[in-house]
C-alpha cells in the first residue's frame, strides 16, 4: 500500500483515459486496437516521468451508476493486465462510475496497487441518480478476495455530481478519512479538467492531515504551485493530452514538460 506518511514531493499519477469498451454504445469493434493503444499510452506517460498510472473506462458513457457488466470487467482486467506488465511504475483502476468491486477485482487478479471510488462515503446526486457509498462493504470485499494490498482512493465532493444535503467539504473529508477508512484523499473540481479553488484543497488538508491527498483534476503548470502547496501529489489527465482533450492522445512532449514541472515543486513549498 501507499505510505500514510506525507510524501516529500508532489507524486504524479497519469490517467489512461480507456475508449469505449465492448457493450459500450460508443465501441468501435477494435478489440486488439484498443487494447494496443491503451498500453502505448501507458508506456508513453512513464517515459514522460509519471509516479503512477490510473486506468478508468473513460468512453464508456453513458455510465452505469455501480454495478457494470461482466464483459467490462473482463475487458478492463485484460488491459490492465497488459499494462501492469508493460511498465515498471504502480497502476490503479477506476471502474466508472461506481463499481469499486469491480475495480478491487482487477486490481486483486492482474498486481494493480490501488483503486478509485467516486463515492466511498455518504450520497451524492450524479447524472446516473442517487450514488451511495459503501464502505462498509468494500473493506470486507477487499479483506473477503485477499486484496489487502491494494490502496483506496477515494473522493470527496467529486466532480460531475451534487449534494444531497449540505455539509463543508472539510467534515465530510475528515470521516471520509476516520470512519471509512481510505487510503487517499482526493479532491476535485466540477466537472472533468476543472480545478479545485485553492482555499477548497487547503480546508481538505487542514481535515485529512495525516492521509495522502491528492488534487485530482484539473491541474495545469498554471495553477500547480498553489494547489500542490496543500496536497501531496495529483492525478492529471487532460493536461497532457493534445489541446487539452482527455478523448484525445497523449502529446508526449507536453507530457514530459509539465510531469518535469511538477516533480520539480518542493516540498517546501507545501502547507
Amino acid at each position: 500500500m501507499f505510505s500514510r506518511a506525507p510524501l516529500e514531493a508532489p507524486r504524479v499519477i497519469a490517467v489512461v483515459h480507456l475508449p469505449a469498451l465492448p457493450g459500450a454504445p460508443r465501441y468501435d469493434g477494435h478489440l486488439s486496437a484498443l487494447f494496443a493503444k491503451a498500453r502505448t499510452e501507458a508506456v508513453q506517460l512513464e517515459a514522460a516521468g509519471a509516479d503512477a498510472i490510473i486506468v478508468e473506462n473513460f468512453g464508456d458513457t453513458p455510465f452505469f451508476p455501480d454495478v457494470v457488466p461482466p464483459v467490462t470487467v473482463a475487458a478492463m482486467a485484460v488491459v490492465v493486465a497488459d499494462i501492469v506488465r508493460a511498465v515498471r511504475i504502480p497502476v490503479g483502476v477506476n471502474v466508472l462510475r461506481n463499481d469499486v468491486r469491480a475495480a478491487l477485482s482487477v486490481a486483486a487478479v492482474t498486481g494493480a496497487g490501488f483503486v478509485r471510488v467516486n463515492v466511498h462515503a455518504g450520497a451524492r446526486v450524479t447524472d446516473q441518480g442517487i450514488l451511495q457509498g459503501k464502505a462498509h462493504e468494500t473493506l470486507r470485499e477487499r479483506r473477503l478476495i485477499s486484496a489487502d494490498h491494494v490502496s483506496i482512493f477515494a473522493d470527496v465532493h467529486v466532480k460531475h455530481s451534487a449534494a444531497l444535503a449540505e455539509r463543508s467539504i472539510a467534515e465530510e473529508a475528515r470521516e471520509l478519512n476516520e470512519r471509512a477508512a481510505v487510503d487517499a484523499v482526493l479532491v476535485t473540481g466540477g466537472s472533468t479538467g476543472a480545478a479545485p479553488d485553492e482555499e477548497t484543497v487547503a480546508l481538505v488538508r487542514e481535515a485529512v492531515v495525516d492521509t495522502p491527498l491528492y488534487v485530482a483534476s484539473g491541474v495545469t503548470p498554471e495553477n500547480a504551485a498553489s494547489l500542490l502547496r496543500h496536497a501531496d501529489g495529483c492525478i492529471i489527465g487532460s493536461a497532457l493530452k493534445y489541446r487539452g482533450d482527455a478523448r484525445r492522445e497523449v502529446d508526449e512532449k507536453r507530457a514530459k514538460e509539465v510531469i518535469s514541472y511538477l516533480k520539480s515543486l518542493s516540498g517546501a513549498e507545501k502547507r
